[in-house]
């Protein structure tokens, strides 16, 4: 809540060298003791947690706990991890690094649940979720473990972000400093939905390992799906309909995969799994921590740290955003496929805001230099500092879908539209290349592959005269129409390079190269409600109006700005059969079908990208 703006231009930065794997547990075996414990929770059930302190005993040391559904192995002994806390600079400052298994997992007791609900209100003792279960956890930990100075911080990536933001809540007061990064948040609209439409690589991908239901507590990880194929375009269309993922190859082990298939719209049961109202009387400082290319949780980001700026004021709350994919903040980030942002971004996030954030507050070290919001401006390649998030010092700019496949500030003539077929048994891959995952590469992609297809609309700017610095969020806002009566819509927003470009990047040249900058999907039937799905009346105009996630970008000068418009992204996310069914991911072979979709472009049915860029340029 905070300072004033800064830059920081990002320079050089060594790398840590990282040795082999055997030898960095030595070295933690000869700096740290380990101990495993069973911490009791309030309703009895014990909760599997390893303790790593340091031999020194010449000083007192802060706590970092990280709690996870993923493991905390090495569960033998004699065995050590490799790394502990968030980057190797920690164990090096000395703290005392804890690891749990969260309830009903690996070693732990009790039943899992996934994206346990938080309780508004408890009618007995016994009464948990994740935030009490952090807790009590925090509360033993104090009581029970030697040679610490009293304060404790929490941290972790993806999932474990989320357990993070909920040990916030109405925390302990022994917690002074908290971390998630890349939190799942509302599951509903980030992971493995968008507007309603279904991410189906990555929830099938996550599902049929981590996801599989435990029958008794183990060690052992869940071996990886093993796909009859290396092309996922061709495994999912093979599949068919979703329906088909349980019944050909889950077969019923994984009752949250079902519990999705049975809960298509925003109902009570997605509602329940949102963190973000609860994310109140949250004492810790608080830095929350993503990656622009996040293709998992970028929503979680920013709506964990605008819930808790807007429902706990005056509370320290930070965000960091870096060039960086899913968790790319803990390892060389100078690039991410095709796209090189300078020097390892994640050098310097480790050093200058993420251990100086737990140092300062756990330690009392350093001076708290940290923004309000510490972000990486791709495009332009170097790090801002600025006093909120969104900045205060931005213009509306909207560019309207013209004639000829224009991209313009100058409002449509009276007339014009486009139209193209759309054919889920043909739909648009989301990648030029093979793989059966979501790939982290597409969130930089070259969309060349796209614009060359027909059932792809292009529009694009004249090359722009001077730099133009997009920060926010976007919104599309389409009139649109389909013989159909569903549809999804998908709009992408892209850095096209100029043809006289230099720079080889992985052996690619990169003139004219059109780099996915951000892009998001509305699954059409969601375009009023979330939660009461409406289908389209076919050639009828209606309107379909969605953001798109937070930027910080700048498209260069001689650089044009492309929008993309499609309905289908496969397998990205699942097939929209373009017929209204009641759940699409029970739709029958028979339900899919071809449909002409038109965007309109005229004075009266006008279709658009609103966005907002920096006014100081």
């Amino acid at each position: 809540m905070l300072r004033a703006a800064w830059i920081l231009f990002l320079v050089p930065l060594c790398a840590h060298a990282q040795p082999a794997k055997d030898k960095n547990s030595e070295v933690i075996k000869e700096l740290f003791t380990k101990k495993s414990v069973a911490i009791p929770m309030r309703d009895g059930v014990k909760l599997h947690t390893i303790i790593y302190s340091p031999k020194d005993l010449t000083q007192k040391y802060p706590m970092l706990l990280t709690r996870t559904p993923y493991g905390i192995g090495p569960y033998e002994a004699d065995k050590f991890r490799t790394r502990l806390g968030p980057s190797p600079l920690f164990h090096k400052e000395g703290y005392i690094f804890v690891y749990q298994d969260v309830r009903g997992r690996w070693q732990s007791e009790g039943v899992f649940e996934n994206m346990r609900p938080q309780k508004t209100e408890r009618t007995s003792p016994k009464d948990f979720d994740e935030s009490t279960d952090a807790y009590d956890t925090i509360d033993w930990l104090v009581k029970n473990v030697p040679g610490h100075n009293g304060k404790v911080g929490q941290y972790g990536i993806s999932y474990p972000g989320f357990y993070t933001a909920a040990g916030m809540i109405n925390a302990h007061p022994n917690l002074k400093a908290s971390s998630p990064q890349a939190p799942i948040a509302d599951w509903f609209f980030d992971d493995f939905y968008h507007h309603g439409a279904f991410f189906m690589p990555h929830a099938f991908d996550f599902f049929a390992t981590a996801g599989l239901d435990r029958t008794k507590p183990t060690t052992e990880k869940s071996p990886p799906f093993a796909y009859p194929t290396k092309d996922g375009y061709q495994f999912y269309l093979g599949v068919g309909p979703v329906k088909n993922l349980n019944e050909k190859h889950l077969k019923n082990r994984s009752t949250f995969f079902n519990q999705i298939l049975a809960h298509p719209n925003y109902d009570d049961f997605w509602k329940a799994r949102n963190i973000l109202p609860h994310l109140k009387n949250v004492a810790p400082a608080v830095m929350t921590v993503g990656g622009w290319y996040d293709a998992e949780d970028l929503y979680g980001i920013f709506h964990t740290y605008q819930a808790v700026e807007r429902q706990n004021p005056g509370i320290f709350n930070v965000l960091v955003v870096g060039p960086w994919a899913h968790g790319g903040w803990t390892k060389d980030s100078s690039k991410l496929g095709n796209v090189a942002f300078g020097a390892d971004s994640s050098a310097f996030y480790q050093k200058e805001a993420e251990l100086a954030f737990f140092n300062h507050f756990l330690k009392g070290k350093g001076e708290n230099k940290l923004p309000e919001a510490l972000m990486f401006e791709t495009g332009a390649n170097k790090w801002r500092s600025f006093a909120s998030w969104p900045p205060a010092n931005l213009q509306k700019r909207t560019l309207f879908l013209g004639a000829h496949g224009k991209l313009t500030e100058k409002a449509p003539g009276p007339d014009g539209f486009d139209a193209f077929v759309s054919d889920p048994k043909k739909p648009v891959p989301f990648i030029e290349n093979i793989a059966t995952n979501m790939t982290r590469e597409y969130m930089t992609d070259d969309q060349r592959f796209a614009s060359k297809r027909s059932d792809v609309l292009v529009y694009q700017t004249d090359p722009l005269a001077g730099d133009v610095t997009l920060a926010g969020k976007i919104f599309a806002k389409l009139v649109v129409a389909t013989t159909g009566t569903d549809a999804d819509w998908i709009v992408k927003v892209i850095d096209v390079f100029p043809e006289d470009r230099k720079e080889i990047v992985n052996g690619r040249p990169m003139a004219g190269y059109q780099m996915h900058v951000r892009s998001e999907v509305m699954r059409g039937r969601f375009r009023k409600s979330y939660t009461i799905p409406e289908a389209f009346v076919a050639n009828e105009p209606t309107r379909v109006e969605f953001p798109l996630l937070d930027v910080l970008h700048t498209f260069k000068k001689g650089h044009r700005i492309m929008v993309q418009i499609h309905s289908t992204w496969f397998p990205l996310i699942d097939r929209n059969p373009q017929k209204f069914v009641p759940n699409i991911f029970f739709a029958d072979e028979s339900d899919f079908q071809s449909a002409t979709h038109t965007v309109f472009r005229s004075a009266k049915l006008t279709s658009r990208v609103e966005f907002e860029v920096l006014k100081e340029r």
